[in-house]
């Protein structure tokens, strides 16, 4: 990023209204709930049901007709819990809501919904993709390794539009990236699309600093098991879309049975009503740890990205197995988005299994980090990374340490 633009604080403009005429912080309570004080509930209630008693078997058949020919949600009771489950229809409908999308399909992992928008346009004869590094280093994986038939054409954004053939049925982009917080213009991205649906994982920055489908994005990805849960007890994933991808997401969701659980849903619609504020209070906690962290002559260099943000990555001159081995306060664990603060180190974990060529020339150095911050203290955290980072030196001037920050 450009560092005399890094923020104090995260943004607050247009990012936090959400799509509807309620505003982002009022929808992320609500939504999905709306219906609640008429039934006399407060909670949301948890179905744990598998199937569904019903004595009228013939519009049983006819919702499972009209189910098999559109992937719509059935009209009427519930069917069987691999068509859909309505408190995971609950989040669904929330995600949709902050997003600004028709729908959302949820699943049991950000890779469960990611495979399922390849094979949705796989099926249609449609399996080359272009993608932009870096991604998150699974999601590389999938595309690279072909497991299910893809063929993948890694370009920087510039060159999209020329990668594009007949065939071409998904563009693929991360930003802010991980784990190097790179960011591009969505909107610009999607013109280069053209009539292919332009996928945009939005797991680093949630709908609360950024809406990609106000960009140009077709599909918005998020490993819910990040921030949308945000306490580290729940996986899951799910794709914003317009109705009609979503009704081929059920199918496959249906065929595959990459199903959510309902206590996931439960606690994923529970997590969306305090998302605005966890990740504002975290992201104003980053920004300051990221200055910290560019004055101090242990750094090398800092990424911190122009949204904002919970998420720092910082390369070290030393030796960052040994700052992760120091740490007492912050968990050194992989994943990111819950309320504790979290570090690892990308090239062993989350993106060992990209090619370490690859791995490097998409900026993902053997000597990075990746800081995901919590809501603890920040002089609390700065203590802790202070000792981590072992024998200070003399700081550096704040114009150097500008410099050393994007």
């Amino acid at each position: 990023m450009d560092s005399a633009s890094m923020p104090t604080s995260p943004p607050d403009d247009v990012r936090t209204t959400a799509p509807g005429s309620r505003a982002l912080a009022t929808e992320a309570v609500h939504a999905g709930r709306d219906d609640l004080a008429r039934q006399g509930l407060h909670a949301p209630p948890i179905d744990l049901s598998t199937t569904y008693p019903s004595y009228d078997s013939r519009g049983e058949a006819a919702r499972i007709d009209a189910f098999a020919a559109t992937g719509a949600d059935p009209d009427g009771p519930p069917v069987y819990g691999r068509l859909g489950n309505p408190t995971v229809a609950r989040f669904e409908t929330a995600l949709a809501r902050l997003e600004g999308t028709e729908s959302a399909v949820a699943f049991a992992s950000g890779m469960a919904a990611l495979s399922a928008v390849l094979l949705v346009r796989g099926s249609m004869g449609l399996r080359h993709v272009v993608a932009v590094r870096p991604l998150y280093g699974c999601s590389d994986h999938l595309l690279t390794a072909g497991l299910l038939g893809s063929e993948v054409t890694w370009t920087d954004p510039a060159g999209i539009a020329d990668a594009l053939r007949p065939d071409t049925g998904l563009v693929m982009v991360e930003s802010p990236a991980n784990p190097t917080l790179a960011e591009l213009d969505l909107r610009s991205v999607a013109h280069a699309c053209g009539s292919v649906p332009l996928l945009a994982d939005n797991t680093f920055a949630t709908p609360v600093l950024q809406r990609p489908a106000e960009q140009g994005a077709r599909l918005v990805l998020h490993s819910a098991t990040k921030y949308l849960g945000g306490h580290g007890d729940v996986m899951a994933g799910v794709v914003a879309c317009d109705e009609e991808f979503a009704g081929r997401l059920r199918q496959v969701r249906f065929a595959t049975g990459g199903v959510l659980h309902p206590l996931a849903g439960y606690l994923l619609l529970r997590g969306l009503a305090t998302l605005p504020v966890r990740v504002r209070a975290a992201s104003a906690t980053a920004a300051e740890l990221a200055r910290r962290l560019a004055a101090d002559p242990r750094v090398a260099r800092v990424h911190y990205p122009r949204i904002g943000g919970a998420m720092v990555s910082f390369e070290v001159h030393g030796d960052p197995h040994e700052v992760i081995g120091r740490v007492r306060l912050i968990t050194p664990a992989v994943s990111l988005g819950s309320v504790d603060t979290l570090i690892q180190h990308p090239a062993s974990i989350s993106h060992r299994i990209v090619d370490a060529d690859d791995r490097r020339g998409a900026g993902v150095s053997d000597r990075l980090l990746r800081l995901s911050v919590g809501l603890e203290d920040v002089e609390d955290l700065w203590a802790d990374l202070d000792g981590a980072l072992g024998e200070r030196a003399e700081a550096i001037p704040l114009r150097e340490a500008l410099a050393r920050t994007e």
